[in-house]
């Protein structure tokens, strides 16, 4: 037996043994099977079907509050005015330009050189002061060959007139025949109307001589000085001989009083007639204004600016508006408060004419057509078309269409019309609903 035990150790055997003596198992292990179960599937599937459910209703939703707010961004915002009474008197100012009463360029009216100046810019003359002095031999000369001309012209005439006295002692005799005495007599008229040649010929000289003395034609003030001593002057137009441009040597103004031009456009035209006054701002004197009255117009419309000249008229005691001054002027005139009024921007330029965009009860847009009258700046008379009740809107777009849905809005911030064209606090909005505006806002 021991023998056995041992051939049971051997190698050989080992692994053998080693079978036998694993332990067998009591139950075999069934397969594992494939696939889920149903509820598993099921619950999955309801999974799915939730959540597509879910994205697409959010979506849906989404899509309904874009479309929301589409068509709520869709319909502008406006707000309203109402026509407003006119006021009792208007005013109206318009650029205007300030002249002297009396203003004269100075020419010289013989050639020559400037021997001297007496005034200079500035200075306050009076008729007759000397203003320069020319210096003219050319013409010293012909003076002087036209007193000659003028003895030459007489000791003719004295001559004929003697000799003509002689022949008609002889007239009746045998010694001359008639002709001859009347052919004396002749001679001796045409040698008197040469001497009344030479008289005003003599005479032309001596005025041209007295135009060597530049003087001032009448009370006032120099205002241009464009000459100096030594310079060349031509005669403007008085001598023939003369060569080259003649410019002006002085000018003098006559500022007791000024003369006012401005150009008033058409519409205006009927308030120009006597009576009128006018108020005028410097810039010069920004704290200070000058009354104007009318003068005169000139009847007549420029065909191309449709205006008309006017002119007014201003003292001028102290002198200290000068020629020249650029002016505010600014005219005041009755109105009447029963014309309705309007602020220039809630007009509209179509092709149908001038028109406003009313609101109606529904809240959609109704352009108005309307009839203007004068322009008072920044509003316009509105002479037919409106109402007292009437709603416009205030700054209406230009692509706003007849029927066109709107929301009014109580105001915008810094944003308000003027308080005549407010509506009353008990008109209702006639369009949807207002959308919130911030507080502060103006009402």
């Amino acid at each position: 037996m021991t023998a056995n035990r041992n051939a049971d150790l051997l190698p050989g055997n080992l692994m053998t043994n080693l079978s036998h003596m694993k332990p067998k198992p009591t139950h075999e292990v069934p397969p594992r099977r494939r696939g889920r179960s149903p509820i598993v599937l099921a619950i999955i599937v309801f999974v799915i079907i939730g959540l597509v459910t879910w994205g697409v209703v959010g979506r849906l939703n989404a899509v309904a509050s874009l479309h929301d707010v589409a068509r709520e961004d869709a319909v502008p915002d406006v707000q309203l005015i109402a026509p407003a009474s006119g006021p009792k008197s208007r005013s109206l100012s318009l650029p205007g330009t300030i002249k002297a009463w009396y203003s004269a360029p100075i020419y010289a009216q013989v050639s020559g050189y400037v021997r001297m100046w007496n005034k200079d810019y500035g200075a306050t003359v009076k008729a007759g002061d000397l203003l320069a002095t020319i210096d003219a031999p050319g013409l010293d000369e012909q003076f002087e060959t036209a007193k000659a001309n003028l003895a030459v012209a007489q000791a003719k005439y004295k001559l004929a007139t003697v000799t003509s006295k002689r022949w008609k002692a002889l007239s009746g005799t045998q010694a001359v025949s008639q002709q001859e005495v009347d052919v004396q007599a002749a001679n001796a008229e045409s040698e008197l109307a040469q001497v009344q040649a030479a008289v005003h010929e003599l005479a032309r000289y001596h005025a041209l001589e007295g135009f060597k003395r530049v003087v001032a034609p009448f009370d006032g003030v120099v205002t241009a000085r464009n000459t100096d001593v030594g310079a060349y002057v031509n005669a403007a137009g008085g001598d023939a001989s003369a060569r080259g441009g003649s410019s002006e040597l002085f000018s003098v103004a006559d500022i007791h009083k000024m003369r006012v031009f401005v150009s008033v456009p058409q519409e205006y035209s009927a308030m120009l007639k006597p009576g009128l006054t006018a108020t005028l701002t410097l810039p010069q004197f920004p704290n200070q204004q000058f009354k104007a009255t009318f003068e005169t117009t000139a009847n007549a419309f420029d065909a191309q600016t449709r205006t008309v000249v006017t002119e007014l008229t201003v003292a001028n005691a102290n002198h200290a508006i000068w020629p020249g001054t650029y002016t505010n002027v600014i005219f005041s005139t009755n109105s009447n408060p029963d014309v309705l009024i309007i602020p220039e921007q809630a007009l509209m330029f179509r092709a149908e004419g001038m028109q406003v965009a009313l609101v109606k009860p529904d809240g959609r847009i109704h352009l108005q057509d309307v009839k203007l009258g004068l322009n008072l700046g920044q509003t316009v008379q509105i002479l037919g078309g409106l109402t007292k009740t009437d709603r416009l809107i205030d700054n209406p777009s230009a692509g706003l269409l007849e029927g066109e849905r709107v929301n009014v809005v109580p105001g915008a911030p810094g944003i308000a019309p003027a308080p005549e064209f407010r509506p009353s606090k008990g008109v209702k909005n006639p369009g949807p609903k207002a959308r919130d505006v911030p507080s502060g806002t103006d009402e």
